[in-house]
């Protein structure tokens, strides 16, 4: 056996196989439009940090217009998201948009209507644990909806 070569030819595979693995790795980039002063889509944001994505925010003063051209209109929060195509409409987990990505249908995006208590970024100690049940919608791009993932 010719120790040497071996060495070289698993030199050789990992270099081939490392940029494949750094690619497959890198975490799912996530764009949130939000008005400056709004601490939910902050903490919306962190939560979508800490679970692996990497998120750019940008302030506006406005964030109807983004809203209607992702096709949300009817289904209004505080922040769009934009992931891979998809429009994410306000306090949506970073399961649920995980679950999109994998079944990739044919689909606007999501949406968590209003501002439920105890989804992600209305979750903090000023709401003292309360929760709303409430819908996570799955919006086709003629802007009707389906359930996607129930809360109660």
């Amino acid at each position: 056996m010719n120790v040497p070569r071996l060495t070289r030819r698993l030199a050789l595979a990992a270099a081939l196989c490392l940029p494949a693995l750094a690619a497959a790795q890198a975490p799912t980039r996530v764009e949130v439009w939000k008005t400056p002063a709004c601490g939910c889509c902050e903490d919306w944001i962190q939560h979508m940090r800490d679970n692996g994505f990497a998120v750019t925010a940008h302030d506006v003063q406005d964030t109807g217009p983004i809203r209607r051209n992702a096709g949300m209109a009817d289904y209004g929060s505080c922040h769009t998201a934009a992931v891979e195509g998809y429009a994410i409409e306000g306090h949506v987990p970073a399961s649920d948009v995980r679950r999109l990505l994998l079944e990739k249908p044919d689909a606007a995006g999501l949406a968590a209507p209003g501002m439920p208590l105890g989804s992600p970024g209305m979750d903090g100690p000023e709401y003292g644990g309360r929760k709303t049940p409430h819908d996570v919608v799955l919006v086709d791009k003629r802007g009707g909806a389906q359930v996607f993932q129930s809360y109660r």
